[in-house]
């Protein structure tokens, strides 16, 4: 199943993109690889234009 968005432009929804970000931390029992970790970060940015909102780096 892909993460990021479809090339034809489409969006998922917030509420699917939720969905799917929290079956990654349930997934990886609370504890993110570096492949899991790249997975949540392309989430995020779906979520964020889903939303139209921005995403900032926690670092």
């Amino acid at each position: 199943m892909s993460t990021s968005p479809s090339s034809s432009g489409s969006v998922r929804s917030t509420s699917v993109v939720n969905d799917a970000i929290r079956d990654l931390w349930q997934r990886s029992g609370g504890y993110l690889s570096p492949e899991d970790e790249a997975e949540y970060q392309r989430l995020l940015v779906e979520w964020a234009a889903a939303t139209g909102t921005s995403v900032r780096s926690a670092a």
